[in-house]
């Protein structure tokens, strides 16, 4: 009997989509139960390795987990777009090919945003949302990074030290468990996806900073999406203000809020046991 694959095993799969992009992916996890599969949408220049094995794996054990790089963004084909909603219509585009009816979808970060707009366009299609680190459309301070974050954000060659920089706090404890999720995201050895490069770089931060430019009129949006949504973060995000998860938890009509101690825009790699736990949790109600 073959081990399940896991994140640091499963194939890269690609896939085409009727736009003409191949989207890279990787699908695991346990399809034995009724739950619908979970598609998950990453962060500013991450790619499918960026993704926790802890947290993954502990969620696949309870559900199909699909990791996908977008148009553009590492193996997948095609180029990035500038801005959210196209982004979104790429997604459309990969749960499409792979003839998915229904499903929950889990977006960090610029994945969050990501994710809010896969709901709104897709809202017969979508179940249950899990935003972590993000923000609505126009929310606060989202629009510029700053100082030292600016300069580990768009860093060309990014190192472990940005990383820490942007997702960890500068406490002990969070530096120590920060640098457990890098010794974790760099495990895999053997047909990694690859690193995305500076044009998807700089039309991301175009995309973020478009997103985030602050406008109260953008808020009532959220009221359009109206499945159970969980909504968590640090309590000390420095990418996407925390004040932006209670912005989010207060528009959406059916939202639950989560906030994680001593921690920031990486709180889910800080605590990938205890927030797999949730979340899976969470989707099973």
């Amino acid at each position: 009997m073959t081990d399940a694959p896991t994140q640091l095993t499963a194939p890269n799969q690609v896939i085409g989509g009727r736009s003409g992009i191949d989207f890279a992916y990787r699908r695991f996890g346990n399809a034995e139960t009724a739950a619908l599969p979970l598609i998950f949408f990453q962060h500013f220049r991450g790619n499918i390795d960026n993704w926790d094995p802890l947290l993954v794996d502990t969620i696949a054990q309870e559900r199909e987990v699909i990791l996908v790089d977008n148009a553009g963004v590492g193996n997948s084909s095609g180029r990035v777009p500038s801005t959210v909603e196209a982004m979104a219509e790429d997604v459309t585009t990969f749960v499409d090919a792979l003839n998915l009816k229904r499903y929950d979808v889990f977006g960090f970060s610029l994945g969050g945003f990501v994710a809010q707009r896969v709901a709104l366009i897709r809202p017969h299609q979508v179940r249950r949302l899990v935003l972590a680190g993000t923000g609505p459309q126009g929310g606060k301070d989202m629009h510029v990074y700053r100082g030292e974050l600016l300069e580990a954000a768009i860093r060309d060659e990014q190192g472990p030290e940005d990383v820490m920089t942007l997702f960890f706090e500068r406490t002990e404890g969070s530096k120590e468990l920060g640098g457990q999720y890098i010794a974790r995201i760099f495990s895999r050895t053997e047909d990694r996806d690859a690193v995305p490069d500076l044009a998807a770089r700089d039309a991301q931060l175009t995309a973020i900073f478009t997103w985030g430019i602050a406008d109260e009129t953008r808020l009532p949006t959220l009221a359009g999406i109206t499945q159970p949504t969980l909504v968590a973060n640090g309590d000390n995000d420095l990418m996407v203000p925390t004040e932006n998860t209670h912005l989010l938890a207060r528009h959406l009509p059916n939202a639950k809020l989560s906030i994680y101690p001593d921690t920031g825009h990486g709180f889910l790699f800080q605590y990938p046991r205890e927030f797999a736990t949730e979340v899976n949790r969470f989707l099973g109600t």
